[in-house]
């Protein structure tokens, strides 16, 4: 146990540290003054990032993804298709509250939306398209025709939001699918698509266990358009508080209790959940039981670590940051924002889940290291146009329009297999610390830039770019694998027919 807290803390200090030497390193420059209070409680804030994620990691191995295989194994070996089908909408629906990012999000524009309301909207629809990804997965349905499809639903119905005058709401809408798919959320679905595609079989079982975080990034934000188009009367958002002294002191503790609170009634519905599963099908022996348990309680403690963490040190800093860097310049900003994208994503705890994952079921086809560069190159690209747009005020749809149409399009070229990864690298892209840090530094800077008013309209949606351009690099490393896969086989041909017949061996028939 000791060895393989280890090893995570050592892959925690590798994913934290670069976004810490270059926030740090800023400070030593004209562009942005921090005071030593700030640095110092950043810095801290860092240290106890690494344990929350080292934590956070160990127990997901122990216990969230090894709950998913359970219950997708369990439920398929029983052939109740209804109660498979039913079984998963209920725990889309609990793991959805238990999603920390979803809570950071919510909470920074309770003063817009009863953050409970917009909980529960995203939550139907996590729900609702984790049934459908269920389905596809039962009946080996392809993923990108379903894909196309609800993406075309996901547009006409923003297209109705805009034609009643809510346009400003709609990067709320689509951050919402970003943050849903975060620490707890993707360990426990892509464990249950793993689970339930090996007990089906089939040749392409592997291939089959993936887009069901794509599809549960899809759900929520066609619940929140459609909230939002019912809507009555006038939405106004009220700028959080994001100085460094407000979680602080008295603030300091009231952030721990209420992130205690949150984590921990989360995790006790999953557990309720689970504990029904067992009692009435799964009936796990008693030392898998305890390894689940031990794994809960180091997921809980890790969550509550790192939130309180991002919560006091991260947030704040975030704000300060894209407010002075936009206070003195815009290209200073465009490229700061293309720098820390690109590491931020390192410090996102789902990301090492989904990237040890890929590599196994792909047998080492698509690496760790690979899966690395392409997120960080795809978010790194996705903070800076995002900047652009905050610099410019235009609509969030000139880069989602073309940036969907891109990679729809690729998954007609690419193998089957990179698409699948691609759309849930999205989701998994935009985790705890986008929410957290990357959307105040967004906010910060529209803050500067445009003013208070404008900053519903241009600053969110942040999120949502997140999780858009993986799809597209992650597609391109498959249409780069087409490619060189053809180029070898007309080289490869080529030889053969170049050949002359001296190289030709004659047998003699006598």
């Amino acid at each position: 146990m000791i060895k393989a807290l280890l090893i995570k803390i050592w892959e925690a200090i590798v994913s934290v540290i670069p976004i810490t030497l270059i926030v740090v390193a800023i400070t030593f420059t004209p562009l942005v003054e921090l005071t030593l209070k700030e640095t110092v409680i950043f810095c801290v804030s860092a240290l106890f990032l690494i344990l929350g994620i080292a934590l956070f990691n160990l127990g997901a191995d122990r216990a969230m993804t090894p709950m998913g295989e359970y219950v997708g194994e369990g439920l398929t070996k029983s052939k109740k298709i209804g109660v498979l089908f039913a079984v998963c909408f209920i725990m889309g629906l609990l793991i959805t509250v238990a999603e920390p990012d979803l809570s950071v999000l919510a909470d920074q524009v309770k003063a817009l939306i009863e953050p409970t309301l917009l909980i529960g909207a995203v939550c139907v629809g996590v729900g609702a398209f984790l049934l459908e990804a269920v389905i596809k997965m039962v009946y080996r349905k392809e993923l990108a025709p379903m894909l196309l499809y609800f993406y075309l639903m996901l547009f006409a119905v923003a297209a109705l939001l805009l034609e009643n005058g809510k346009g400003s709401f709609m990067p709320l809408a689509f951050d919402s699918g970003g943050v849903t798919t975060g620490p707890i959320t993707v360990p426990f679905i892509m464990a249950l698509g793993v689970g339930i595609s090996m007990t089906i079989g089939g040749r392409n079982a592997g291939e089959n266990s993936f887009g069901l975080i794509a599809m549960c990034s899809v759900g929520p934000i066609i619940a929140v358009l459609a909230l939002m188009l019912a809507s009555k009367g006038e939405l106004t958002y009220v700028l959080p508080d994001y100085s460094i002294d407000a979680n602080l002191g008295y603030g300091f503790w009231e952030t721990i209790i209420d992130t205690v609170e949150d984590v921990g009634r989360s995790l006790l519905l999953i557990l309720i959940s689970f504990g029904v599963l067992q009692f009435t099908i799964l009936k796990l022996p008693k030392r898998k039981l305890l390894q689940i348990f031990v794994g809960i309680s180091y997921t809980f403690v890790g969550l509550v670590i790192f939130l309180t963490s991002v919560a006091v040190g991260f947030m704040p800093i975030g704000f300060k940051i894209g407010h002075e860097l936009a206070s003195g310049g815009h290209i200073p900003l465009v490229i700061f924002a293309f720098v820390i994208g690109m590491v931020t994503v390192l410090a996102e705890p789902a990301v090492h889940v989904l990237n040890r994952q890929v590599e196994d079921i792909t047998g080492g086809t698509v690496t760790r290291k690979e899966m690395t560069i392409a997120l960080s190159i795809g978010v790194g690209v996705s903070i800076g146009l995002s900047m652009v747009r905050i610099i410019f005020g235009f609509s969030l749809l000139y880069y989602l329009i073309p940036g969907y149409l891109i990679s729809l399009g690729l998954s007609f070229f690419v193998p089957k297999l990179y698409t699948a990864i691609a759309f849930d690298s999205g989701g998994v892209a935009s985790g705890p610390l986008t929410s957290s840090f990357i959307l105040p530094l967004a906010i910060g800077a529209c803050e500067a830039v445009r003013g208070t008013d404008d900053i519903m309209y241009s600053a969110f949606g942040i999120v949502a770019m997140v999780a858009m351009t993986p799809l597209i690099t992650i597609q391109s490393l498959g249409f780069k694998a087409v490619l060189a896969e053809r180029m070898r086989k007309r080289i490869a041909m080529a030889r053969i027919l170049s050949a002359d017949d001296a190289h030709i061996i004659y047998f003699d028939k006598r």
